[in-house]
């Protein structure tokens, strides 16, 4: 891939502590080229438990209108709490592959989504997560059998591609792909920013 390919990440941070409907989280973007270097950010917003992580992602791809982006790469698929993201609906609206990629085994959301949620809200979650496409797995390194590193659902690519970028973004071939290290250090540092400034305003209305 050549060095000049440009991926956009985006991942999500909220805050730790105990979150209602209200809260925010905080949406960042981070254009990254595969050598590394960094040439954009975007930011947007998602409600904590919500079901508007899908535009939220969909307004950081619109907020750069950056036709050179080939790629977008998401942390994840149910970031803030279950906010499922619709990868089906983020590609059709940006005309772009989308890789969803996530850092550890797992079961599946549909037990996590059923026992937190009921009625409507259960019921929208799991039809988005029901259309996502199957995990594959990435290995890193040259040890075809050993634990996968990473995971990922694609959409407007084959799985092969998919590995490939998902590679090529991998400093050193380990770790976490960069656009979405950036993407997720912009994050934290933005909700830490919004964080401050709410508890500032409280403090100044007593």
């Amino acid at each position: 891939m050549k060095s000049g390919t440009r991926a956009l990440g985006v991942a999500v941070s909220s805050s730790d502590r105990t979150t209602t409907a209200s809260d925010r989280a905080t949406v960042a973007g981070a254009v990254v080229r595969v050598d590394r270097v960094v040439d954009g950010a975007s930011f947007a917003t998602c409600t904590v438990g919500g079901t508007d992580a899908t535009d939220a992602v969909i307004a950081c791809v619109e907020r750069l209108d950056r036709e050179d982006v080939r790629y977008l790469l998401l942390a994840g698929v149910a970031p803030a709490w279950f906010n499922v993201v619709d990868l089906n609906a983020v590609h059709t609206a940006t005309d772009r592959p989308v890789l969803a990629v996530s850092f550890e085994a797992s079961e599946g959301l549909e037990p996590h989504i059923r026992e937190h949620f009921e009625g409507e809200a259960r019921e929208r979650r799991l039809a988005t997560y029901e259309s996502l496409p199957e995990r594959v797995a990435i290995h890193l390194g040259d040890d075809a059998d050993a634990t996968p590193g990473l995971w990922v659902r694609a959409v407007g690519v084959d799985d092969a591609t998919a590995r490939r970028v998902v590679r090529a973004h991998l400093p050193d071939g380990q770790g976490r792909p960069e656009p979405l290290r950036v993407a997720r250090m912009l994050a934290r540092a933005g909700r830490g920013y919004a964080d401050r400034e709410r508890a500032a305003r409280r403090d100044r209305d007593g």
